[in-house]
């Protein structure tokens, strides 16, 4: 019984998020209300908000597998692997496979999703609160191989580093040029971005 209670729940986590990315795509995050949401995914209100604690939720639930990522590549890399090579070896890699988080991917509705985001001020200003996390949970993983100052400042230009290569590939995807145009100049900027980054050893 646990199993289907826990299919149950996902099965109307999925229809919430359905439906709530689909309406904000066509007419606009701020012109959509919870609970026009909730009618749309055929649920009430109170029990939308059992799944989503917030509006800005229904949208930035979609990239929560990517919270504290950077901090899970440090300390899950090869032994003999510097941090900043595996952070830079992990962005390579999700160029390489059109991670949406890179940027490098010229899906409609991924292009569209972040437009939303990125124009929409409660939506940016909650995914810098995201970032902030990140940022500290990197700065903790890399305060294992160096001082705690170091490791904050380090972190702070790592995240920045990508939240640019990522906006930057975007920004290129929306002016028409396709993913796989883009990749071997996201790849040297990638490059050239991490090759500023101080090394630790």
């Amino acid at each position: 019984m646990t199993g289907l209670r826990q299919l149950k729940r996902q099965q109307v986590h999925d229809a919430i998020s359905t439906a709530a990315i689909t309406l904000f795509l066509e007419r606009g995050f701020d012109e959509v209300s919870v609970a026009e949401v909730a009618a749309a995914a055929g649920v009430s209100k109170p029990t939308l908000f059992k799944y989503f604690a917030s509006k800005e939720d229904l949208v930035l639930h979609r990239i929560s597998d990517h919270h504290e990522e950077s901090a899970r590549v440090v300390r899950h890399r090869h032994r003999d692997e510097r941090p900043l090579a595996a952070l830079h070896r992990h962005f390579l890699e999700g160029l390489e496979r059109r991670d949406p988080v890179t940027g490098l991917n010229d899906h409609p509705t991924v292009l569209a999703y972040h437009r939303m985001i990125f124009s929409t001020p409660g939506l940016a200003a909650r995914l810098m609160h995201h970032t902030t996390r990140d940022e500290e949970a990197l700065a903790e993983a890399l305060g294992e191989v160096t001082d705690d100052l170091t490791a904050r400042l380090v972190a702070a230009q790592t995240l920045a580093v990508q939240r640019v290569l990522a906006r930057r590939n975007w920004a290129r995807l929306t002016r028409g040029e396709s993913a796989d145009e883009v990749h071997p100049s996201a790849v040297a900027a990638a490059d050239h971005a991490f090759g500023l980054l101080p090394d630790l050893g």
